[in-house]
C-alpha cells in the first residue's frame, strides 16, 4: 500500500497512460522492429496476433514488414514472459530468456516425478546437440530423450529441454500467410550468437514501466512472471515517481513518461486473443471494467476484443473465404450508434490491410454463449 501523499490517478486516467504507452490512443509512424522493442515483445501463442497487434498500433502496418523481420532472424518467437510464447527482437530474446529462467525452473519442478532419475544438466547437452544438429519438434524431442532415460515420462523429457535451452520456433512457422509445424533450435544457434547475460531487473522494470506504467510491483511481477521484484523497485525509487491507484495501491512511473488527460478521445481498436494491453498488469481494471472480466475468453479459449474509449467493450472474430471477409462483433454491453458507426470504419479498415478477401462485411451478432 501507498504511503505519505502520492497522488491518485483515477481508473480513466491509468487507462489513458496505458494507451499512450501501448501506441493505442493514435497510430504512430515507428518502425516494425522498434515497436516490438518498445513494447517489450508481442504476445505470440498463436501465430497470427502480433500482426493484428501491430496493425491496431502502426500507421501503414502490412504485415510483410514483420514476416519480413522474422525471416531475416531479426525478430523471433520464444517463450520468455509468463513462460508464453513471445516475438522479441533478436537482442531481447537473448537477454530477456535467461533474465526469467526462475520461472523456468519452477515450471519445471512441477514435473520432477517424472524426471526420477534424470540428470538434467546431461539433458541440457543432449538436448541442445539435436536442435543445433537441426531444428526438431517437441516430438523429435520426446523421442530421442526417451532412449536415454526409457523409464521417464515423455512429456516431463521434453519440457525439461524446453525450460532448461532458449529454444527459438524457427521459420516458416510464425510467418504471415505461411505455415509450417513447429520446429526448435536454439536462439543462439538461430541468431548466431554467443549466450548472452541475462537483462539487468532494474532495466527491465524501467522497461516496462515504459510500455505498461504507472503500475504496481505486482503488477510487473504477473507480467515479467517473477517474484521478489520489491527490492528493485525500492532501489529505482529515487528515479521514479508514485501516484496510488483509488484503492490506495501504490503505482511507479518513469517522471517524463506519458499521462494524457483521462478525457483524451480513446478511437476503437480490434485487439487480438491475448494482447499485451489485456495481460501486462495484475490489477486489469484500467482496461477490463468489472463487469466484463473473464468475458474475453471461455476456458482456455480467447476471443478478439474491441476497444471501445480505451476500454473492453465487445468481441470480434474474423472469418474468410476466398471471396468475403466477415468481421462479427459482440457487444458487452450498449454500443450507441456513433461507437458502432466508428466500430465499423475500424474494422473495414483493418479488414483492408489484413485480409485479401475482395468483399468485405462487419456485422453485429453473437457469437460467444457465457450460459447466463
Amino acid at each position: 500500500m501507498a504511503t505519505g501523499h502520492a497522488p491518485v490517478l483515477s481508473t480513466r486516467a491509468l487507462n489513458r497512460a496505458t494507451m499512450a504507452r501501448q501506441l493505442l490512443l493514435r497510430r504512430t509512424a515507428v518502425p516494425v522492429k522498434e515497436a516490438v522493442s518498445r513494447l517489450v515483445g508481442l504476445q505470440a501463442q498463436n501465430t497470427r496476433p502480433p500482426y493484428f497487434q501491430l496493425h491496431s498500433r502502426l500507421e501503414g502496418f502490412r504485415p510483410a514488414a514483420l514476416s519480413a523481420l522474422m525471416e531475416s532472424r531479426q525478430v523471433v518467437r520464444i517463450v520468455t514472459l509468463r513462460s508464453t510464447i513471445h516475438t522479441h527482437t533478436a537482442e531481447d530474446a537473448l537477454t530477456l530468456r535467461p533474465l526469467v529462467q526462475p520461472a523456468r525452473d519452477r515450471e519445471l519442478n512441477m514435473f520432477r516425478s517424472g524426471l526420477t532419475g534424470v540428470d538434467l544438466d546431461r539433458l541440457g547437452i543432449l538436448a541442445r546437440e539435436l536442435v543445433e544438429e537441426r531444428p526438431r519438434s517437441m516430438k523429435e524431442l520426446r523421442e530421442n530423450l526417451l532412449r536415454h532415460w526409457p523409464d521417464a515420462d515423455p512429456r516431463a523429457l521434453a519440457v525439461a529441454a524446453r525450460c532448461r535451452l532458449p529454444l527459438v520456433q524457427v521459420t516458416p512457422r510464425g510467418l504471415w500467410g505461411r505455415s509450417g509445424q513447429v520446429s526448435l533450435t536454439t536462439a543462439e544457434h538461430w541468431l548466431d550468437s554467443p549466450p548472452r547475460p541475462a537483462a539487468s531487473p532494474d532495466a527491465t522494470v524501467l522497461r516496462y514501466l515504459g510500455a505498461f506504467g504507472p503500475a504496481s510491483v505486482k503488477d510487473m511481477q504477473m507480467w515479467a512472471g517473477l517474484t521478489r521484484m520489491s527490492e528493485v523497485f525500492e532501489r529505482l525509487r529515487p528515479q521514479l515517481v508514485t501516484f496510488r491507484d483509488e484503492n490506495g495501491v501504490e503505482l511507479f512511473d518513469l517522471p517524463e513518461a506519458p499521462r494524457p488527460d483521462p478525457e483524451t478521445p480513446a478511437p476503437p481498436r480490434f485487439l487480438p486473443e491475448f494482447d499485451n494491453v489485456l495481460l501486462g498488469h495484475a490489477d486489469r481494471t484500467r482496461v477490463i471494467p468489472p463487469a466484463y472480466k473473464g468475458r474475453n475468453g471461455v476456458g482456455n479459449q480467447a476471443y478478439g476484443t474491441v476497444l471501445a474509449d480505451g476500454f473492453l467493450a465487445a468481441l470480434w472474430r474474423l472469418e474468410e473465404t476466398a471471396d468475403t471477409a466477415v468481421v462479427t462483433v459482440q457487444a458487452l454491453g450498449g454500443l450507441g450508434p456513433a461507437t458502432r458507426e466508428e466500430i465499423t470504419r475500424e474494422a473495414l479498415d483493418m479488414q483492408a490491410v489484413m485480409s485479401s478477401a475482395p468483399a468485405r462485411d462487419v456485422r453485429f451478432g453473437t457469437f460467444v454463449d457465457f450460459g447466463d
